[in-house]
């Protein structure tokens, strides 16, 4: 006994007759979404880079309408069971040649088929576990989300200098841990626990950083003190040295200080007494 036809299987169908395109062209992209469960034939065919892949998406997403509406089925949970492109009429065409001939275009279309069918029960147990575990997963990752916007927010509070920011994301952060072990997902649960270990471990870590830092901002205005009394003893030194010079002068008659090393002068007497006498000096 024969199997079932293709074109006689159970399903929703869609059916587009007269497509202006060559059936060898339509069965190359219906080869790639053959046995694909709705959701990737519609992605296949929206990245696909041939022509036809938009036409047949219009026929896929029909097909889907179809199910929706007349048979009140999910179409998230059907896959193309079949799809096939029929030859159709071929429009002919005549191209002018050289010598007053003609040549012959054959200008082909096709009619082209779609069937979806309800996956099995088991393939659709298989598929509700794989989209719990996505839920959970998601789950998972807002929990780590919120663990680390309460860990910024909380060393933010801690750099302003604000009392009790620690032990409200300290809270924060441990109903967050009973929330993640709460999670029914195995296979992510214990990579959250670890993070919002860490998260905890983290923000112990802040607060010692915050007292080492007021620390050091302590010891760097020690220092700072330091230096400025350093720079006040030598300017007293300067200025003990500078009364000093002020004694030395003032111990002139005239404010001066005395130039020793003039030598007294004779009064010069007249005539060539005068004269010998600067010759002496000379």
């Amino acid at each position: 006994m024969t199997g079932v036809k293709t074109n006689e299987r159970p399903g929703t169908r869609a059916v587009l007759r007269h497509s202006r395109v060559s059936a060898y062209k339509a069965r190359e992209v219906l080869n790639l979404i053959r046995g694909q469960d709705y959701q990737r034939a519609t992605e296949i065919l929206e990245y696909c880079d041939r022509g036809v892949a938009e036409v047949i998406g219009k026929l896929l997403h029909s097909a889907a309408a179809n199910a929706r509406h007349n048979e009140g089925l999910d179409p998230d949970e059907m896959y193309v069971s079949a799809c096939f492109a029929d030859e159709g009429t071929t429009l002919k065409r005549w191209r002018p040649r050289a010598r007053g001939r003609a040549t012959r275009i054959r200008k082909r279309t096709c009619h082209i088929t779609v069937i979806l069918s309800r996956l099995p029960d088991d393939q659709l147990a298989r598929r509700r576990s794989r989209v719990a575990a996505e839920q959970s997963e998601r789950r998972a990752r807002r929990v780590a989300g919120g663990l680390r916007r309460n860990r910024v927010a909380a060393s933010t509070e801690a750099a302003a200098g604000k009392k009790g920011a620690e032990p409200e994301a300290t809270s924060e952060a441990m109903a967050a841990l009973e929330e993640a072990r709460a999670i029914e997902s195995t296979s992510h649960r214990h990579e959250l626990e670890a993070e919002a270990e860490s998260a905890l471990d983290y923000d112990d870590h802040d607060h010692d950083h915050d007292h080492d830092a007021e620390d050091d901002d302590h010891d760097d205005s020690s220092d700072e003190a330091d230096e400025t009394d350093e720079t006040d003893v030598a300017t007293t030194d300067e200025e003990d040295e500078d009364d000093e010079d002020d004694d030395e002068t003032d111990e002139s008659p005239s404010g001066d200080v005395a130039d020793h090393d003039v030598k007294p002068t004779r009064p010069r007497s007249s005539g060539d007494g005068a004269q010998g006498s600067a010759d002496e000096e000379n």
